[in-house]
């Protein structure tokens, strides 16, 4: 472990920034000069990925929120100079200095921003451009591909910013893993995984707000109904499992909001709002397979998990699109596809958009 030392503000107050072998480092005491520290991650290559306050005096915990508001306004800087013709996973690749096929086409990796944000990692921005949508200070196109772009009141935050909290996404603890080994998930365990661990972060700082166990405000199994039914109201959230009436109008609206946000963000194609054209039961399959591609599996998994060989998962992929389903298999083709040969696709694909406009 290496910890490197910082003198921050008029205060001279002590900050450390303690990194492993891999980079990867804890703030102890970020002081209230953000802007000090988020520089000298990056001047030491280091990706921040906790903050650790030894005591709440103002000149030791006044850049907590601090380094959550930079982030913010670097990305909605970096957002609105790129333009609006992209995906939040395109700007979190600029940020943290990504190099793929579509930003050399269209020459962001020579912008100031592209790895102005390496000292973050991806699901850090992930992070931070979901508050942004929570906030309202960035607009969605869900019928455009779910291109994002600066609103006026993102635009407002960038000349006056103010203070926000940013929930990072993070693993179990050793206590919940080891819980889940032995309880399976319900229902097939077809639970959205990463959204179940994030519903679960939720619930105990709802249960703190309310000084109650996290058990009274929803049981495991209603948060694992969440994560495959995704509900995005109050009212859908009152058919989740074990959730009812009461419960959703009472603890239900932080859970709705964060659901909401992390279906727009990674465009998800929830159960209730698919319409797929099949016949007998091969709609479970394609609910199935339509989920799975939205969490970016290997098609080899998918094809396994419901006893088809390739070439009839193709067809039902086919079938699925023919349907007038959206699927993005990016993610398979640039595992399957040299790179040279995925970037010559996505130029000859560029290339024939502009000339038919």
């Amino acid at each position: 472990m290496k910890v490197y030392s910082l003198m921050l503000g008029s205060y001279q107050t002590n900050c450390y920034l303690a990194a492993d072998d891999n980079g990867v480092c804890a703030v102890i005491d970020p002081g209230y000069t953000p802007e000090r520290v988020l520089e000298a991650a990056q001047r030491y290559g280091l990706t921040i990925r906790a903050v650790l306050l030894t005591h709440g005096h103002f000149d030791h915990v006044g850049g907590v929120r601090g380094v959550a508001e930079a982030a913010l306004k670097m990305a909605l800087e970096a957002l609105r100079d790129i333009g609006d013709k992209f995906k939040a996973d395109y700007l979190i690749n600029v940020l943290t200095g990504k190099t793929t096929a579509l930003i050399k086409s269209y020459g962001h990796n020579k912008s100031k921003w592209f790895g102005a944000g390496a000292e973050h990692d991806a699901s850090f921005w992930g992070a931070v451009l979901r508050q942004a949508l929570i906030l309202g200070l960035v607009d969605k196109n869900i019928e455009n591909y779910g291109l994002i772009s600066v609103n006026r009141k993102g635009e407002n935050f960038i000349a006056m910013p103010f203070p926000v909290t940013v929930t990072l996404d993070h693993d179990y603890d050793e206590e919940e893993k080891e819980a889940e080994a032995v309880v399976p998930m319900g229902k097939g365990g077809a639970a959205d995984e990463e959204l179940f661990s994030m519903l679960k972060d939720l619930r105990k700082k709802v249960a703190r707000q309310h000084d109650l166990p996290p058990f009274v405000i929803f049981q495991d199994p209603s948060l694992e109904d969440m994560a495959i039914q995704y509900p995005i109201t109050i009212e859908e959230m009152q058919n989740i499992t074990g959730v009812g009436v009461g419960k959703a109008r009472k603890f239900g609206e932080e859970f709705v909001k964060l659901i909401k946000a992390y279906v727009e963000e990674k465009e998800i194609i929830r159960p209730q709002d698919m319409i797929v054209k099949t016949v007998g039961n091969k709609s479970g399959n394609k609910i199935f397979i339509i989920q799975s591609i939205d969490r970016k599996m290997d098609f080899e998994d998918i094809a396994r998990a419901k006893d088809l060989d390739f070439d009839e998962l193709l067809t039902e992929i086919e079938g699925i699109v023919n349907s007038g389903t959206k699927l993005d298999i990016s993610y398979y083709i640039e595992q399957v596809i040299d790179e040279d040969k995925s970037n010559d696709i996505y130029l000859y694909f560029k290339e024939d958009a502009e000339s038919v406009e």
